[in-house]
C-alpha cells in the first residue's frame, strides 16, 4: 500500500534508498520539515527508518504527479464547505454587506472594477484617479490586487463587483485550505488526517476569520505553503536555474495580492533556514551553498519583475512613508492570546471588544487549550530542531506582536515591547505590529500536523498503545479546537446604490473631466460613493477616497506618512462635522468663497446627497453655501454646479449665486 510516497514497509516509493540505518527523531523530523521527502518518523528507538540521500533523491517529483484519492477529494471538498458556512449570509442575502468592516468591503469592490478596467480599457495598473480627484491614488501602496482582481474580471463583469467580493473572499479561504492540505500532505505528513488538521487550523484560525470580515487580501494565503515548500526546496543540487524561477515567481504572484503576507513569510523563513543551516551544517556541508546559489536566481528575477512597481508604490505619486504613529502603536493584548474570539463559538464579544482594536484585528486569541497543546507539542517533539526552531519563531512574532507597549487586560502596563525599537525601522514602519499574532498560526497549524502524524506513527509502531494515544490526541485536539470553531460573518442589511448612479443618470452631468461630489465626501466612516463608482465600471470618477494617502500637513512639510483619508478641505471637513452631530456654523461668504474653491479643486459637476442621517442638516448647509436648493433626482439630492466650477468668473455672494 501507498501513501504519499510512502509504502507500507517506510520505504520511499521511486526514489534512491540508501541501505536502513538507524536514525534519530531528531533526524525524521527535521527530515518532513525541510521537505527531503524521507521515511516516516517513528515512536521508539526500536523502530528503525531507512535514511534517503539527499542529493540522490527527486526531491518531489513522484508525489505531485499522483491522482487525488477518494480521501484528498474529501478533504478538498471540506475546506470549500467551511468557506461557504462562512460566507453564505453574504450569498444568501446579495443586499447586504459586512457588518464589522463596510468600509474594506467597498474599497475590495472598488479595487475589483478597477482590475476589470485595466483589462478592458487597458488603463494603467499602478495608479488611478477615479477616486480621490485631482491628487488620485497609488494602486501599488493600497493593495490592489490585481492578481485577483484581473482573473476575476469575467465575474466582475457579468455579475459585478460586489458578487466578485464574495468571490474573492469565499475562494481566497477554500484556496487555502487546499493548498496548505496538499502541501502539508505530500511534503511534511504521510497522514492525510495530519495534513487535515494542520490545514484546517492554518485556514480557519480565530485571525483568519476575523480578517475574512474585511480583508480577502490577507485571507488570500494559497501561496503561503507553495512558498515555503518552494524556498525549502531551493537546497536541492543542480536545480538552482529552475527551483529560483519557480519561487520567484510565486514571490511576484504574492507580491500582487498582498505584501505585508508575503513581508512575514520571508521573515519567518528567513529565521527557519539560518537556524536549519546552521544545525545541519556539518552533516550536509554543501546544502548552504545549494540554496544560496538558487536562491541568487530568485532575488534576481524577483527584483527584475517587481523593480518598477515597487519604485511606483515607495517613490511614485501619492506614495507615503510608513503608517501613522497612532497604527503603529496597535498591539496585541497579552490576555488576548489565552482569550477566544468573538468570531468563535467559546468567544465573547465583550471581552473581546476590550482585548482588540476592532472585530477585524483579533489577530492572537488562541486560546489556553490551544496554548497548552502546543507547548506540549514543542516538548513532545523537543528532539527535532526544526520543531524547535518553529515554536522560536512563534513566540518571536508573539513578542512583535505586543507592539510598542505591552497591554495587558486593557491596561498599559508602561513595559516597553520589542516593537519600541522596531517600528521607525524602514519597511517595518508600515507593518501593523498586531498581525504579527496572525502570522503564528501556519506555525502553530504546521506543528500540529507534525504532533498528530507523531500519534500515528506509536498507534502504527506500537499496537498495545492504539486506544490510550488515539484517545489521548483526539481528546487533546478537541479540547484545543472545538471551541475555536468559527461562526458565519455577520452581515447587515446595506444602503443602495441610488438610482440616480445605477440608472446611468449621472452621465448627463459627469463627464471625464468632472467629478461627482457625494455628501460627506467617502471615508472611513461612509464608503458608499466607492461602491456607487465600482458599480459603474469606474466610469465615474468620485471626490474624496478611503485610501491610505500621504500626509500633506503645512505645519510639518517633511511628514509622509500615510492617513486613511485625503488632507482636509474646507467644505468636506465641515460636512463631516455636521455628520458627526456637530451645529451648523454661521454660512458667510467666507465660507461660500471656499467651498466654492473646493468644487473647482474637485471639478465637481455634481454634489450629491443620499437619505441618511442628518441629512436634512447636510441639505441646509450645501444650499446656504451654494445659494440654490437641489433637485431630487433617481432618489437622491443633486446640485448641478457645473456653471460655479467652470466659470472662472463665476462667484458666490449673499447666498445667491452670480
Amino acid at each position: 500500500m501507498t501513501i504519499t510516497g510512502f509504502d507500507s514497509t517506510g520505504q520511499s516509493t521511486g526514489e534512491n534508498v540508501l541501505p536502513s540505518s538507524r536514525v534519530t527523531a531528531d533526524d525524521d523530523l527535521e527530515a518532513e520539515l525541510i521537505a527531503l521527502g524521507s521515511s516516516v518518523a517513528v515512536a521508539t528507538p526500536a523502530i528503525t527508518a531507512p535514511t534517503v540521500d539527499p542529493v540522490e533523491e527527486q526531491v518531489g517529483s513522484p508525489s505531485w504527479r499522483r491522482w487525488l484519492t477518494w480521501r484528498d477529494v474529501a478533504a478538498l471538498l471540506s475546506f470549500l464547505a467551511v468557506a461557504l458556512y462562512l460566507t453564505a449570509p453574504m450569498w444568501l442575502n446579495l443586499d447586504h454587506e459586512l457588518r464589522d468592516d463596510p468600509q474594506d468591503q467597498a474599497f475590495f469592490e472598488w479595487m475589483l472594477a478597477h482590475g476589470a478596467r485595466v483589462l478592458t480599457d487597458g488603463v494603467y495598473p499602478f495608479f488611478s484617479d477615479r477616486m480621490n480627484y485631482p491628487d488620485g491614488v497609488n494602486m501599488m501602496a493600497n493593495t490592489s490586487v490585481l492578481a485577483v482582481s484581473l482573473p476575476l474580471t469575467p465575474v466582475t463583469l457579468l455579475f459585478g463587483p460586489h458578487v466578485a467580493f464574495n468571490v474573492f473572499l469565499t475562494g481566497a479561504l477554500a484556496f487555502t485550505g487546499a493548498a496548505w492540505y496538499l502541501v502539508l500532505s505530500r511534503r511534511f505528513v504521510p497522514s492525510r488526517a495530519a495534513a487535515w488538521v494542520g490545514a484546517l487550523f492554518c485556514t480557519f484560525a480565530p485571525s483568519m476569520v476575523s480578517h475574512a470580515g474585511g480583508h480577502p487580501n490577507i485571507v488570500s494565503q494559497f501561496l503561503v505553503p507553495l512558498i515555503i515548500w518552494r524556498t525549502l526546496e531551493l537546497r536541492a543540487r543542480g536545480r538552482a536555474l529552475r527551483n529560483g524561477l519557480i519561487l520567484a515567481g510565486l514571490l511576484v504572484w504574492q507580491a500582487f495580492i498582498n505584501l505585508e503576507i508575503l513581508f512575514m513569510t520571508a521573515v519567518g523563513l528567513g529565521f527557519f533556514c539560518l537556524v536549519m543551516g546552521i544545525a545541519r551544517r556539518r552533516r550536509n556541508p554543501d546544502e548552504a551553498l545549494q540554496f544560496l546559489r538558487a536562491l541568487g536566481v530568485t532575488a534576481a528575477a524577483t527584483l527584475a519583475v517587481l523593480a518598477y512597481p515597487l519604485s511606483v508604490q515607495f517613490f511614485g505619486p501619492q506614495s507615503y512613508q510608513g503608517l501613522s504613529e497612532y497604527v503603529r502603536a496597535f498591539g496585541a493584548d497579552l490576555a488576548s492570546f489565552a482569550a477566544y474570539s468573538r468570531h468563535s463559538v467559546a468567544g465573547d464579544a465583550s471581552i473581546a471588544s476590550r482585548l482588540t482594536q476592532n472585530p477585524a484585528e483579533e489577530n492572537a486569541f488562541f486560546g489556553w487549550g490551544l496554548i497548552v497543546l502546543f507547548a506540549g507539542l514543542l516538548i513532545w517533539l523537543r528532539r527535532s530542531v526544526a520543531v524547535l526552531t518553529l515554536g522560536g519563531i512563534a513566540l518571536l512574532f508573539a513578542a512583535m506582536s505586543l507592539g510598542p507597549n505591552i497591554v495587558l487586560n486593557g491596561v498599559d502596563t508602561g513595559v516597553p515591547g520589542i516593537w519600541a525599537v522596531l517600528h521607525s525601522i524602514p519597511v517595518l514602519d508600515s507593518a501593523v505590529p498586531t498581525r504579527w499574532a496572525m502570522a503564528i498560526a501556519p506555525i502553530v497549524g504546521i506543528v500540529l500536523a507534525l504532533g498528530c502524524q507523531r500519534a500515528a506513527d506509536m498507534i502504527r509502531s506500537q499496537p498495545a498503545s492504539r486506544g490510550p494515544v488515539r484517545v489521548a490526541m483526539i481528546t487533546a485536539v478537541a479540547m484545543a479546537l472545538v471551541p475555536l470553531i468559527p461562526k458565519p460573518l455577520a452581515t447587515v442589511p446595506m444602503d443602495p446604490v441610488p438610482t440616480f448612479v445605477s440608472s446611468g443618470a449621472w452621465r448627463t452631468y459627469v463627464d471625464d473631466q468632472h467629478t461627482m461630489v457625494a455628501l460627506p465626501l467617502p471615508d472611513s466612516a461612509y464608503p458608499d460613493p466607492l461602491r456607487w463608482a465600482a458599480e459603474t465600471g469606474q466610469d465615474l470618477r468620485i471626490a474624496g477616497a478611503y485610501a491610505l494617502l500621504p500626509a500633506q500637513n503645512p505645519q510639518d512639510p517633511q511628514d509622509r506618512t500615510a492617513m486613511f483619508a485625503p488632507p482636509w478641505r474646507p467644505t468636506s471637513g465641515l460636512i463631516a462635522s455636521i455628520k458627526q452631530g456637530n451645529p451648523i456654523p454661521e454660512i458667510n461668504d467666507t465660507r461660500r468663497e471656499m467651498a466654492l474653491a473646493d468644487l473647482r479643486y474637485w471639478k465637481a459637476a455634481v454634489v450629491v446627497l443620499t437619505p441618511q442621517a442628518r441629512d436634512i442638516e447636510m441639505l441646509r448647509t450645501m444650499s446656504e453655501l451654494l445659494g440654490f436648493r437641489p433637485t431630487w433626482t433617481g432618489g437622491a439630492w443633486v446640485w448641478d454646479v457645473r456653471h460655479l466650477v467652470d466659470d472662472p468668473e463665476a462667484v458666490l455672494a449673499g447666498g445667491e449665486p452670480y
